[in-house]
């Protein structure tokens, strides 16, 4: 995909309403996982990212911190984040627990 004309969110955007569900596409390019929920806000915000699994189902959640991630819209209005992490460095990181 390329995200060279999709549209970087603004600071004021980075809430949990916005970006809960987002996808995340990794340093391949390829989707890594989606956006399950946040910890915190602004730079010291985490974000756990559900890696792996079917729908959903069997996905093993990550945090990462919300610097990691760059957010933007593409064309349709559709919010996704692209990260220099790949599918398999997500999965190797240990899960986290609520």
């Amino acid at each position: 995909m390329d995200h060279t004309n999709h549209v970087r969110l603004a600071t004021i955007e980075l809430t949990p309403a916005v970006l809960e569900g987002a996808t995340i596409y990794g340093a391949d390019d390829h989707k890594v996982g989606k956006l399950d929920h946040i910890h915190g806000s602004g730079a010291g915000g985490t974000a756990i990212i559900d890696v792996g699994g079917f729908l959903g189902i069997g996905a093993k959640p990550v945090s990462v911190a919300l610097t990691d991630l760059e957010f933007m819209r593409d064309g349709d209005g559709d919010i996704h984040a692209v990260t220099n992490w790949t599918k398999d460095e997500l999965k190797e990181m240990p899960e986290h627990k609520d």
